[in-house]
């Protein structure tokens, strides 16, 4: 399978970047499965029914969240009868929506996308490796599922970096989200688990983390909230990675960061 996964989408800007690369880019590579975050696409912060659609309409087949995903109230209905739309899979047991599905690409192949938050500097959930790890029993790799997705939306890169680990062999790929910056470091871990620590936002890099600069400089220096934090509206780079995998296994064969348009330099696959 060939799969894009794009990072944390952030505001109009975000937006209109994956509007204008995103589509254009599946035809390209011939992706069978597109993801992306879009826990801050309303207007930084949450999302909603009508952008839920619209990333659909892009040819989105699934929408990962985070720690903003009830920012948006409409959300803790419209996540219940949204299968496409996920939350973190370790909130506690009777919050709304779900945190791990199959879906069943237009070819016929099942993908998997799992999700769950880190708890290191974070809102302190049920343990994430305990839900990976019951998704991972109950769903199988090449047998379960043709593709498995695991995205750790957390701050800490050794909490991600573990759970890299944790499901090498048993994943086709494990990525951060949360940190809106792209890291380094896209590799194929020993067990054959494609991996980058953080896949970094689609947004304004002119910007800290998506927002514009004055409000976040202001709370760094005083300690004190003077104005509401607003997203970036310059171009935004689309930043995220592309994954094939061997079809008998569901294994990595190849992981490629992606980063087009904006301020950051392209990459070869967004160039």
């Amino acid at each position: 399978m060939k799969v894009l996964y794009f990072g944390d989408i952030v505001g109009r800007s975000g937006r209109d970047a994956l509007a204008t690369h995103g589509p254009g880019l599946r035809d390209r590579l011939g992706a069978d499965f597109m993801v992306v975050n879009g826990e801050n696409a309303a207007g930084g912060f949450g999302i909603t029914k009508k952008i839920c659609h619209q990333f659909f309409d892009l040819g989105v087949d699934a929408i990962t969240t985070g720690n903003h995903v009830w920012d948006q109230k409409e959300t803790l209905n419209h996540i219940e009868s949204e299968p496409r739309l996920l939350r973190p899979n370790n909130f506690p047991k009777g919050t709304p929506g779900r945190g791990a599905h199959v879906y069943t690409t237009q070819n016929g192949a099942r993908a998997m996308v799992i999700q769950v938050m880190g708890r290191v500097f974070m809102d302190p959930l049920d343990d994430p490796f305990a839900s990976v790890d019951a998704e991972l029993n109950n769903v199988r790799l090449s047998t379960g599922a043709d593709f498995i997705l695991v995205d750790i939306h957390a701050e800490a890169t050794s909490e991600k970096m573990a759970m890299g680990h944790f499901a090498d062999g048993r994943a086709s790929l494990v990525v951060g989200t949360h940190s809106h910056i792209p890291t380094a470091d896209a590799q194929i871990l020993p067990k054959g688990t494609a991996y980058q620590t953080d896949l970094g936002m689609c947004g304004d890099y002119n910007s800290v983390i998506g927002m514009v600069p004055d409000e976040p400089i202001n709370r760094f220096r005083r300690k004190i909230k003077k104005d509401r934090f607003a997203p970036a509206e310059g171009e935004a780079t689309l930043c995220g990675v592309f994954v094939e995998t061997d079809d008998a296994t569901g294994l990595a064969l190849a992981i490629e960061p992606i980063r087009v348009g904006g301020r950051l330099k392209p990459t070869e696959l967004g160039g």
